[in-house]
Order: C-alpha cells, then sequence, then structure tokens
C-alpha cells in the first residue's frame, strides 16, 4: 500500500505541476485580487472545526475577502459531526461549495464524486497562481491528505503529527531531566512517580472519546508503536496477532496512570488535563500547541515542552492525522472558481508565516525552515521529523473506513470499560469489519489492487 502511494506521489505531482503552467513566469502577471475580480460579490460556503488551526484562517480571512471581493461562509461544527453533516450536504446537492477531507474520508469523498481533482483549475492560467507550486508541500501531506487515485483533489490545510507535549517541570520534581523515550519507559519508569490519585495528578491521559477520536487517536494509536496494525496485506483483521494484541494489552495496563473517566475525553479534555497540571503527559496532535501555550487557556508557561511520539518494539511510528481543502463538485462554476482561489490562498506560502503565529500548523515546508519560527514554536522540529518517515496508512484511507471507524470505536470503548477483552473485541471487530470489506468487494481482488 505505502509503496504504491509514494510510488504515485511524483507522478501525480509532476502532472498537477505542469498544468499550472512555467513556474518561471513573473508572478507579478498574476495577483490574487486581478484574478478574482470576475468573482467579486460571490459567497462560497464551507464547514470549519473548532480547533485552533481553523480559529487562525478565520483570523485571517478578512484579508482574503478584502482583496478578493469574494464572501466565505463557514460554520463551525464538531469533529464528530462534521464528515455526517457533509455527506448529507453533498447527498442533497446543498449549498457547501468546499469540502473538509480528513485524511480518512478522501477516498469516500473522492470516489462518490464529491469533490473536483484540481487538474480541472489548474489548467486555467487566470485562477490559478503559477506559485502554487505543490513540491512546496511536504510530500507525505500532499500524498495523504489530497490525493487518490493518481491524482491531487485537495490541498493540505489543517496538518497533524502525532506528538508528546509534557510538563518538564512536573517531570524534574519527579526526578526526570527529559521525557520517556519509549512507550515501555513511559509506562514502567515514569508513570508510576507521576501519579498521585489522592491529589488527582496523573502521568498521562489518552482522548479516547466514543466516535473517531477512539478510533485514530486512541485505538490506532497502540497499534502502530507495537508492530500490529488494524488490516494485514489481504485486507483481512490483523488485531488477533501478537503485535496487535500486545499494543491493545498495554493501553489497558496503562489506564491505571491515567485519570479516572479518560474513556470520555475528547482532545479538549486531554489537552486541558494536561494544561491545567493534572496530567504531566498528552499524546496530541500539533495543532493544538497554540492552546497549550495560551496564558487564557494553560497554566503551563515555561513547564511546556514538546518531544517526538515514544518509539515501540517496532520503532518510532507517531500518529498522522490532517484535512484537506477541495473544490466541491456540486458547487456552480462561478462558486467554483472562486472556492479554488480561495484553497489557494488558504494553502499558500505568502501566508504560511501568518497561518502559524496565529496558530496554524502549514502543510507548507519552508515556513519551518526559518530559523525564527524553529525558535519560537517548540513543536516543529519534531513535527517535521515525523513528517519525514511517516506512515499514510496509520488509518485506512479507504470509503470503507467510516463504517469501520464506528465499529472499532464501539468495541474499543469496550474494551478500555472493561465490558469486553481485547482478545473477544478484537475477534468482533475483525468479523464485522470483514463482512463490510466483504460486501465493499475488497476480497475479489479489485479494490484491493486501488488502495
Amino acid at each position: 500500500m505505502r509503496k504504491w502511494l509514494l510510488a504515485t506521489l511524483s507522478a501525480l505531482v509532476i502532472t498537477a505541476g505542469a498544468a499550472v503552467g512555467d513556474p518561471t513566469l513573473a508572478r507579478a502577471e498574476w495577483a490574487l485580487d486581478k484574478a478574482a475580480a470576475p468573482y467579486k460579490g460571490t459567497e462560497i460556503n464551507i464547514i470549519f472545526l473548532d480547533r485552533p488551526g481553523y480559529r487562525a484562517i478565520i483570523k485571517l480571512l478578512p484579508e482574503f475577502e478584502k482583496k478578493t471581493g469574494i464572501k466565505v461562509n463557514y460554520e463551525i461544527v464538531p469533529y464528530e459531526n462534521s464528515r455526517e453533516k457533509q455527506v448529507l450536504n453533498f447527498s442533497s446537492k446543498g449549498d457547501l461549495t468546499m469540502a473538509l477531507v480528513d485524511l480518512v474520508w478522501i477516498g469516500e469523498f473522492a470516489e462518490n464524486g464529491w469533490i473536483v481533482p484540481i487538474e480541472k483549475f489548474t489548467s486555467d492560467a487566470s485562477i490559478t497562481d503559477p506559485g502554487l507550486d505543490l513540491k512546496g508541500f511536504f510530500p507525505l501531506l500532499l500524498d495523504a491528505f489530497g490525493s487518490w487515485g493518481g491524482k491531487v483533489y485537495g490541498l493540505p490545510f489543517d496538518n497533524y503529527s502525532g506528538l508528546l507535549f509534557y510538563n518538564k517541570c512536573m517531570l524534574k520534581d519527579a526526578g526526570f531531566d527529559k521525557p520517556p523515550a519509549t512507550w515501555q519507559d513511559l509506562y514502567t519508569t515514569y508513570a508510576p512517580k507521576l501519579t498521585n490519585p489522592e491529589k488527582k495528578q496523573y502521568a498521562f491521559a489518552l482522548q479516547s472519546l466514543r466516535g473517531e477520536t477512539q478510533s485514530a487517536d486512541s485505538f490506532m494509536r497502540v497499534l502502530w508503536p507495537f508492530g500490529g496494525s488494524l488490516l494485514d496485506k489481504t485486507f483481512h483483521s490483523n488485531l488477533m496477532s501478537k503485535e496487535s494484541q500486545t499494543g491493545l494489552k498495554f493501553r489497558q495496563d496503562l489506564m491505571k496512570y491515567m485519570p479516572p473517566g479518560v474513556v470520555s475525553y475528547d482532545h479538549v479534555e486531554a489537552v486541558n488535563a494536561l494544561a491545567q497540571g493534572q496530567v504531566a503527559m498528552i499524546t496530541e496532535w500539533s495543532a493544538f500547541y497554540g492552546t497549550l501555550t495560551d496564558p487564557k487557556t494553560s497554566k503551563l508557561g515555561d513547564c511546556l515542552a514538546v518531544a517526538p511520539e515514544p518509539a515501540g518494539p517496532a520503532g518510532r511510528l507517531p500518529a498522522l492525522g490532517g484535512f484537506s481543502l477541495a473544490v466541491a463538485s456540486q458547487a456552480s462554476p462561478q462558486q467554483q472558481k472562486a472556492s479554488w482561489l480561495f484553497i489557494q490562498w488558504a494553502t499558500s506560502e505568502d501566508i504560511a508565516r501568518a497561518y502559524v503565529e496565529a496558530g496554524g500548523v502549514s502543510g507548507r515546508s519552508s515556513v519551518y525552515e526559518q530559523a525564527d519560527i524553529k525558535a519560537k514554536y517548540k513543536f516543529v522540529e519534531p513535527m517535521v521529523a515525523s513528517w519525514q518517515k511517516g506512515v499514510p496508512e496509520f488509518r485506512p484511507r479507504f470509503p470503507a473506513w467510516a463504517a469501520i471507524s464506528e465499529i472499532v470505536a464501539e468495541v474499543g470503548s469496550k474494551m478500555m470499560l472493561g465490558e469486553v477483552s481485547t482478545e473477544d473485541g478484537a475477534k468482533q471487530i475483525g468479523a464485522r469489519m470483514e463482512d463490510i470489506l466483504k460486501k465493499e468487494g475488497y476480497y475479489d481482488g479489485k479494490k484491493a489492487l486501488r488502495q
């Protein structure tokens, strides 16, 4: 799977990039305000999440609207409802002109024809910035978040790497001068010294709320580092493998060092637990750095530190997550072009620095090469390092993921609550998951070759 993804990446970037035109073309000949002139007064619509990256782009929106005359209407929706809301809108030919595409939705959105390949727009020089430069994105992000079937559909926008955020003051008080390098170190050496239930202080919190948070941020997070995986190469369940079971059992054991009720923690609760000094460490997305450094929401101050996610027996395999912005096929031709102008602007190198400074995480590599950015934002170096060798298949990106995710979330929550063992839970997930994949045609040799 990974080899196919990486093999096609170069080809699709070259194909899409070639359509943009001569990269040496003087940008003075193209300007956003001039390109947007025919679309002045056009309204475009999108769903945003209540997360730092979206608050950052909202902060910068007046600049785009003033320059282009295009009105960007957005609705802030909880992540757990965002896919369903978009699917209903696209299925009923609603008013969304853009799609916010999680990396695990790209297959579903593309194969249903809800989003448009960017080649439709890059072939039009009047609406495509000659400085678009797809090679300026981290290849991993462009591949995992925006590409499907050899075509680019969306541009990386809200980009995540799993990182270890920790309270270095709490660690120092417990006798540690550096964070745990491995999950086993965290469990065996660090966690016992950092947990004091009487003071309501705990070593670690793993966001595990039922839904995509449980399936992606909790369940899947303990598979890869331990050498396990959801599926094997034949698209059958791999959850009963020794490696997968080791990871899932490790999660159960680690719970004794987590706050009571952690199974109901979403990202907000996990981040807040660290921010308020209730836990010493969390593994969270890079996008929450802004929340943890904001004195209005965090007590950490200089005690905040960031490191790569701990390594497991299979090595350091951090979580990968994020979204792309894509043009919706249901939009009118005028709205599609206006939406494409917005997507280019929101993901451009021109605003990458301002976006990062406002709390976002850009998918552009050049901004993280700036010395002052690396010095100011502690998350940059571990995040960039993880994007050099991350795994796009951390979560399956095929259309069947949405249905499988619900099963993993349901049974994964029961595992953590002790209502089902890791073995019985794995068998339940495997049987139900394979039933879905069989109905979807993954065992007839056709779909498997496409992933």
